[in-house]
């Protein structure tokens, strides 16, 4: 099974080099990643205003590095969001959650210049009304994706998609609600339907789903939407614990303030996952207890939630002892004691820009990466005295940051840098001396 090669690995003492959110079921980055390859979303006035994915040669060794050497644009603004890769690491999926747009690029006939393979436009009609393809996750030979939404009313009731990695439509399996559990058991208050991020740990067979808002909302301009007491009230509150094999929900927990990114731990012996609420600044753990039960638990505070510093994009430490927090609203990134899983800590902080969102680090903890845009509704639109819309890579010591390369993706006329994904000429044989 892949996923044990890959503990092994782990465990090995080989180094590697790839993000840690990725599925347990792909190969994995030997050595430095080459490129980063950046979702990002079109602005008016910037460019050709398109939603584009963006390369970064990012291998200090290179002769072109910290430049951009590709620019592939997918005609209008379709509100890009995440990407995912296949477990095959041919092919990385990336959505929009306005259009429901879904672009499948090929990363590996030539990894520093990615092409446009397949573009999927029927995913609301074949998915039943599936609105806002989120999370692309890699199952063997699959393609999992969350929605956000729904065609009936746009609210947060939704479901998961699954695909084949060729892009066939398999199947859809809807979110647990009050009036229908699905054979799920409800444990506290809330059986929402809601939906954002999904994670597996295979060894369990389990996977797990966290929730967000509907269209309505995330569509919405920020500051209109927290001044709507209803639309406010329309967030999601619930952790779903699936049959990873039987595609079944099983248990809902509470997690209460719109739990986002879930971050599963490596160790084969730690059989639990983080998340982070966006509306009330907590880090949840999802863990299974000493009766085989999986629970939910606030184990720690992100900042002043008073302030909103609005908790987004999450990474774990591959050894299970840290995490990585964004918060948006601040620009910071947070990093956490996660050894005691049950009483994280934060041991320290630093300012990445006006607003930052996504955090990737390298398998090794050596680099840490930032982009800074959340939702174009939402996005700040006037700098205070730092670039606003970039790409930034850190060394990281084990103590502290040190900036290494940024590039100003407005200034570059490129648009909004959201979702970022590692990439190399060694996963397919190829020769970057000679490449490059």
């Amino acid at each position: 099974m892949k996923w044990l090669l890959v503990i092994a690995v782990l465990f090995s003492g080989i180094s590697l080099a790839d993000e840690t959110c990725m599925s347990p079921y792909m190969a994995k980055i030997q050595g430095q990643e080459d490129f980063v390859y950046v979702w990002t979303l079109g602005l008016k006035g910037v460019g050709d205003e398109q939603d584009k994915l963006v390369t970064v040669d990012v291998n200090p060794d290179s002769k072109t590095y910290g430049e951009v050497l590709n620019s592939l644009s997918v005609g209008g603004r379709n509100e890009a969001h995440h990407t995912g890769l296949s477990d095959d690491r041919r092919y990385l999926w990336a959505s929009s959650l306005d259009t429901n747009k879904i672009f499948i690029f090929d990363v590996h006939s030539d990894p520093a210049k990615p092409t446009l393979h397949k573009t999927i436009t029927d995913f609301v009609a074949r998915s039943g009304g599936v609105v806002g393809p989120h999370t692309s996750y890699a199952l063997p030979g699959r393609m999992m994706l969350t929605g956000l939404s729904n065609s009936q009313d746009h609210g947060g009731r939704t479901a998961l998609v699954e695909y084949s990695n060729a892009g066939e439509y398999i199947a859809t399996y809807w979110m647990p609600t009050d009036d229908n559990l699905r054979g799920a058991i409800k444990s506290g208050q809330f059986a929402d339907g809601y939906g954002y991020d999904v994670r597996a740990l295979p060894r369990k067979n389990v996977m797990f789903t966290s929730s967000f808002t509907g269209w309505n909302n995330y569509m919405m301009n920020l500051g209109s939407m927290m001044a709507d007491e209803q639309a406010m009230k329309a967030f999601g509150n619930t952790v779903v614990v699936w049959d990873l094999h039987a595609r079944q929900p099983k248990k809902i927990l509470d997690v209460p303030g719109a739990p986002l990114e879930i971050r599963c731990a490596w160790g084969e012996n730690h059989d639990y996952c983080f998340t982070t609420t966006a509306l009330t600044s907590k880090v949840w753990l999802i863990y299974l207890d000493e009766e085989g039960e999986w629970q939910a638990e606030d184990v720690g505070d992100i900042g002043d939630a008073s302030k909103i510093p609005l908790p987004v994009d999450i990474s774990i430490f591959a050894d299970d002892t840290r995490l990585w927090v964004d918060t948006w609203n601040d620009g910071m990134a947070r990093l956490y004691d996660i050894s005691d899983p049950h009483n994280v800590k934060q041991i320290y902080s630093e300012k990445i820009g006006e607003q930052v969102n996504m955090v990737s680090q390298s398998w090794d903890g050596k680099r840490v990466y930032f982009s800074s845009s959340l939702l174009s509704n939402w996005d700040k639109t006037e700098p205070k005295g730092e670039d606003l819309h970039y790409l930034k890579i850190y060394t990281f010591n084990g103590e502290a940051l040190e900036h290494k390369l940024s590039i100003d993706f407005v200034a570059a006329r490129l648009g909004a840098p959201h979702q970022m994904r590692f990439g190399a000429y060694s996963l397919y044989g190829g020769n970057k001396t000679a490449a490059r």
